[in-house]
Parts: structure tokens; C-alpha cells; sequence
């Protein structure tokens, strides 16, 4: 049915990864060049299909509770300033191409670019029903810190394949954009449109997802509660100023910023971040830990840009690098990683973490893809397809540029990274808590051995009702290099003091190394 044609110029703007109002260019465009706004979200068929080589769900409970929750609240935000949020089933193009036919005189569509091929695919497809039908069509840059127009390489193909060389030429030759000042109301919608209520997890065929007690993320989706974790983290708790001491913690909510899962669907923008860590800084304090939320959000925008510069080849088995390696696709094995029954601890409480909750730490994604790509072998794909079905916050460029890096196929000036799983648990976890918290058959292990249960005696693990190959399976793969790690002597007092350091207690050795991920020259991490 054609509506009657509205007067004045109509905007369609298709938000997709883009779900605030604040500093948000595309609503921005749209207010200052129509009398109507069409502000609009399409659950696109695509996207609740199976991944691409392994045909996992690509979008698992948490993140689509996530993404229901902040569509919610942008609703919301909206209504309170004079708009709406249209909701469509359906692929863009079409739903636009029927937006066009019912509305009338459509004179433009507005959206914010992407970067990987099946939203540059949207795109293109969009491009032509806006020609087929003489419709401006409008796209904007808003996803990074930097805007690619600011880079000071002539070209993508100029970008460095280091990211410290990117990292350093950004921030000694550009400038973040400041953000955005929005209008108080927004440019009302034209009549006569269904909004369309927001649809429940079951509507996809999924299981509303139980909030896990132990969750590190027990957050909502949605602009208003991106800001209000903002608020929080800088203003009232100074959590910020610690950022680079604890953001290699485990345990809780406040060892990191938690930006990543808003930042992944657009309800925080990072210019605003920056801005508010320059305010934080005049007027609270400066330190390496306020310039390391800064660094982090560069690696986001790194890897964006790498996707732009090698388009498919991020998601190619041979990676950036175009190097054969002779991946295994081990079924079994693959099952014991996802599964968290590894009988490796630190891998196995990563794991169920992540299946129980949509979240991982830093560190225990850099431990997990290390174990599945160096110590399994299995093909690096089969975990960033299982991390693209299940993370929260998961970004097509970040979660595929760090599996290339783990696996040794990426941007990395030094290859054959490999992390000593043992070590790690054992630097980062000291006293087992955490794998207490997420491996409840070893929580009778006393410190650090729970790391390392293969090594107690069989009067030890009787004691602490630990039967391995029954109650918590023996290791499927044993790496050389732990051995040196391993206490063998269990119940020596020396040992158990030397293990009993728990997260909030990190040796200042592990508390200021960098990211040892990517600039430790130590090939035992």
C-alpha cells in the first residue's frame, strides 16, 4: 500500500552498528537535510544463519539479548526527543526498497559504512535500489577513534603491518574529531508507519540467556547504560587511573573498562571516550593507565583498518600472510576446547566462562586461541567462528584480526607466539581462584596446584575428591615447556606461599609489562 506522499524531504537512516543518539553522524546528517527522519533497525535474516566454514550459530543468547537491549533503549531515547526506532524483519535493501514505495519522495539514505564484505555487500546492494529509484545515497565514517580520511598514509595500502608503526604515525600526526553536538529534538517521522515492537530472544528460536552469578559482565545493552558504566568507571571510582595494573584480571567487573561490548554495537562512541579520558586527565590525574584506554581503542581501530586494506583475506585459512600451515580440524578435540574439558584448567575456566556468560578477559582469550592454534594445532577459523557465536562483544575485525595474530598469520612482527598455559594460570591466577570459580570439581584443590592437577598425588586428589579421567578429564595434549612450571612437590609449604598470590594480588612484574601478547620477545609467555 503507498502512503500519501509526506510533505517536505524524507531521510531513511539504516543504524546498524551505530545504536546511540550521542555524537552520532548519520541522525545528525539526516536532521540537517530533511523535515522527516526514518530512523530504522533490520533484523537481517543473514545474521542468525550458520558461520561460514563450521556453521555455528552466528549470533548466540548473550550477544542477542545484548543487542534487543540497546535497540530498547535507543527506542527509547528516541521517543523522549521526538522520533521513533522502526523495527523490520528482514534483508536492508528490500526493506528500504519497500520503506521508498510506501513512503512517497524518499530523498536520501543515510547509513554508517562498515568495513567486512557481507555488510560492504549490504551496501552495494543498497546503493543500487537507491539509483533504481533516484534516492541520494548517503554514507558516513563513524566507527573508530580515527577517521580513515585523517590517516596519514596516502592510501589503506599504505598502512603498516606493525601496529606500533601505525600506532605511533597516528599519534603523532592526527587529530581525534571532536564528537558531535546533537539537536535537543530530533526531526519528527513521517505518519502513518508501523514501529513494529521489539521481538524476545524466542523469537529467533533462541533461549533467553540466565544471568550468571559469577558473570564478570552483568551489564545491559544500550547507550544509557554504556554512559552510565562511563560515569562510573572514570568519575566515581577513579578506576581509570589503575586501569593498566588490574586490566589483566579475571575475576569481577571492574579489573577492565567493559567498554567492548557497547563499543562492538556503536552505544558508546569512541571519540567520546577520548574526550572524556582528556577531561578525566585535566582534571583528575594523567598516567599510563588513562593513555592505555586510549592504546586499546587504537588496536580496535587498527584492526579495522587491516580488514579494510586486506578485505576476504582476513577470514582466509592462510591468513594475512598468505602462509601454509597444516592446520587439523580434530573434532574431538575442538569438542574437549569449547566444552571446557581440556583438562587444562586455566583453558577449561576460560571456556565454560565464555559459554556461561557471552565474556572473556583479555588474558584468557590470548591463552584459549594460543592453546587451540599452538598446542592443538586445530584450524584458527573453528575458534574465531566459536568466539563470533558466543562473545558479547563480539567485532567482526577485532575477534578475526586477534585469531590471525594468534595464530601466527596476522600482524605480528614475531612469530611462534606461544603461551605457556601453566605459566599463565599461574601468573595471572596464582592461587587457582578463578579456576574455582568456573571448574567447581577441582575447588578442593588448595592454591596454586589446582593449576596442575595431573601432578598431585593420587592421595591428594583422593583428598580432594578429584578422580582424573572421571570426575575432571586428564589433559588431551601435555606441552613440554610446562614441566618447568609444575610444582612437584605439592604439599610443600615453599610452593603453595609461592603460588598464593590471587588476581587482585598481581606481582608487580606482571602488573606493568605491556601487552606481552604482542611486544614480549620471550617466545615462553
Amino acid at each position: 500500500m503507498r502512503m500519501m506522499a509526506a510533505p517536505g524531504r524524507i531521510v531513511i537512516c539504516l543504524l546498524r552498528n551505530d545504536l546511540r543518539y550521542h555524537d552520532n553522524e548519520v541522525l545528525l546528517w539526516a536532521h540537517r537535510n530533511a523535515e522527516y527522519i526514518v530512523p530504522l533497525y533490520c533484523f537481517d535474516p543473514r545474521h542468525y544463519v550458520g558461520t561460514h566454514y563450521y556453521n555455528f550459530p552466528k549470533t548466540g543468547p548473550h550477544r542477542l539479548k545484548f543487542l534487543l537491549e540497546s535497540i530498547k533503549d535507543l527506542r527509547n531515547t528516541l521517543k523522549k526527543i521526538g522520533s521513533n526506532l522502526l523495527l523490520r524483519r528482514g534483508h536492508p535493501e528490500n526493506v528500504i526498497e519497500d520503506l521508498i514505495k510506501q513512503i512517497g519522495p524518499v530523498s536520501a539514505v543515510a547509513l554508517q559504512e562498515e568495513a567486512t564484505k557481507e555488510e560492504l555487500d549490504v551496501e552495494k546492494s543498497l546503493k543500487q535500489v537507491c539509483t533504481r529509484h533516484g534516492v541520494k545515497y548517503h554514507t558516513i565514517w563513524g566507527s573508530t577513534l580515527y577517521h580513515r580520511e585523517d590517516l596519514p598514509f596516502r592510501h589503506i595500502s599504505g598502512l603498516p603491518d606493525i601496529y606500533t608503526q601505525f600506532r605511533k604515525a597516528v599519534e603523532a600526526q592526527c587529530k581525534v574529531r571532536p564528537t558531535l553536538q546533537m539537536p535537543e529534538k530530533l526531526k519528527p517521522l513521517p505518519g502513518g508507519l508501523e514501529e513494529s515492537s521489539v521481538p524476545t530472544v524466542e523469537d529467533f528460536g533462541q533461549q533467553d540467556p540466565l544471568t550468571d552469578p559469577r558473570t564478570a559482565f552483568p551489564c545491559s545493552g544500550g547507550e544509557s547504560q554504556a554512559l552510565q558504566r562511563l560515569q562510573h568507571y572514570f568519575w566515581d571510582t577513579n578506576l581509570v587511573a589503575s586501569y593498566k595494573d588490574t586490566r589483566n584480571g579475571l575475576i569481577g567487573m571492574d579489573y577492565s573498562t567493559k567498554f567492548a561490548p557497547w563499543l562492538a554495537l556503536g552505544c558508546i562512541s569512541p571519540r567520546y571516550i577520548f574526550e572524556q579520558i582528556r577531561k578525566y586527565e585535566k582534571e583528575q590525574t594523567a598516567n599510563q593507565s588513562t593513555y592505555w584506554v586510549i592504546f586499546e581503542l587504537l588496536w580496535r581501530d587498527y584492526f579495522r583498518f587491516v580488514a579494510l586494506k586486506y578485505g576476504r583475506r582476513i577470514f582466509f585459512l592462510r591468513g594475512l600472510q598468505d602462509k601454509e600451515v597444516p592446520w587439523k580440524k580434530d573434532l574431538k578435540q575442538f569438542e574437549a576446547w569449547k566444552e571446557g574439558r581440556t583438562g587444562v584448567p586455566f583453558v577449561d575456566a576460560n571456556m565454560r566462562e565464555l559459554a556461561m556468560t557471552g565474556f572473556m578477559s583479555n588474558r584468557g582469550r590470548q591463552n584459549v586461541a594460543s592453546f587451540l592454534t599452538k598446542d592443538l594445532g586445530l584450524d584458527w577459523r573453528m575458534g574465531a567462528e566459536w568466539f563470533e557465536y558466543l562473545l558479547v562483544d563480539y567485532d567482526v575485525c577485532s575477534n578475526y584480526g586477534n585469531w590471525l595474530y594468534s595464530a601466527g598469520i596476522g600482524n605480528d612482527p614475531r612469530e611462534n607466539r606461544k603461551f605457556n598455559m601453566i605459566k599463565q594460570g599461574l601468573d595471572y591466577d596464582g592461587n587457582g581462584d578463578y579456576i574455582r570459580l568456573w571448574v567447581p570439581e577441582l575447588q578442593e584443590i588448595k592454591g596454586g596446584d589446582v593449576h596442575t592437577p595431573w601432578a598431585l598425588s593420587n592421595a591428594a586428589l583422593a583428598h580432594a575428591n578429584v578422580t582424573l579421567g572421571d570426575s575432571y578429564p586428564f589433559p588431551i595434549v601435555m606441552a613440554p615447556e610446562w614441566s618447568r612450571h609444575v610444582n612437584q612437590k605439592p604439599d610443600s609449604g615453599a610452593a603453595s606461599s609461592r603460588r598464593g598470590r590471587g588476581p587482585s594480588h598481581m606481582p608487580k612484574q606482571h602488573k606493568n609489562r605491556g601487552i606481552d601478547f604482542y611486544f614480549s620477545r620471550n617466545k615462553n609467555v
